[in-house]
């Protein structure tokens, strides 16, 4: 039964389990930058690893500043024990802890390529959150062929034991469904728990965009937090790496 959304208006070895691409070369590592950003792993006994995945082709969008913002907010709700917000929360607190980001918009000339070290470190990186935020626009009433092309990679199961959280951002809600219709049923086919529905913000709607990740934490964050094991009660925050783009002064 198909879950209605919440519409409110040093590089990883290639072989990691379920990656189904190349290896990388022999030889000295790629001196292209890395395509990961922030905390993606960490000691055993830290919080848990919360990665957002940002789908958009273009670097820098509102669509990868929607994605940190919904990352920030699991990733708190995670760290200090609640599965939703108490009544009286000021929405958009707790999102000082920062979160792993893989914004596919640096890679995506190399996805297609026979031999590609820059994606297989994301989706190493992809692979070992604890939490996916899969944060995607909408392109002619689908997700990106971008973002389909990368999880394309993995091989079965290549998502196991990850729990994901699609995002949407649609130019309007008249495309709510996609992230149940589209990309769902590719995540869990990757094997990955969706234990949420997506939270869809349209375009126009990303000026409110703490309240509208509050009010789906509120209904959804039980759900999330059940289905990551072994969440902390409480955990330290990474270092915030860098500021998190803006969600108004880019296009979506």
């Amino acid at each position: 039964m198909t879950t209605t959304p919440t519409l409110v208006p040093a590089p990883a070895a290639p072989s990691a389990p379920g990656v189904a691409s190349a290896s990388a070369p022999a030889g000295p590592p790629p001196t292209a930058p890395d395509p990961t950003q922030g905390p993606v792993g960490g000691p055993a006994g830290d919080a848990p690893r919360v990665v957002v995945l940002v789908g958009n082709p273009r670097p820098a969008s509102r669509t990868a500043g929607a994605g940190r913002a919904l990352g920030r907010r699991v990733r708190a709700g995670l760290a200090d024990g609640t599965g939703a917000a108490d009544a009286g929360a000021t929405p958009g607190a707790g999102h000082a802890g920062d979160v792993g980001v893989v914004d596919l918009a640096t890679i995506g000339a190399e996805l297609l390529a026979p031999e590609h070290p820059r994606a297989d470190v994301a989706l190493a990186a992809v692979a070992a959150a604890d939490v996916l935020v899969v944060a995607t626009p909408v392109h002619k009433a689908s997700i990106p062929g971008l973002l389909k092309a990368f999880l394309d990679l993995y091989g079965p199961d290549g998502l196991a034991g990850v729990v994901a959280v699609p995002l949407v951002v649609p130019g309007d809600g008249t495309h709510a469904l996609v992230g149940e219709v589209h990309l769902r049923p590719v995540l869990v086919e990757l094997g990955a728990v969706v234990p949420a529905a997506s939270l869809v913000v349209p375009a126009g709607a990303l000026a409110d965009l703490d309240a509208h990740v509050e009010t789906w934490w509120r209904r959804w964050g039980g759900a999330v937090r059940r289905a990551v094991p072994a969440a902390p009660a409480a955990a330290p925050v990474d270092a915030v790496p860098s500021a998190a783009p803006s969600t108004t002064a880019v296009a979506r």
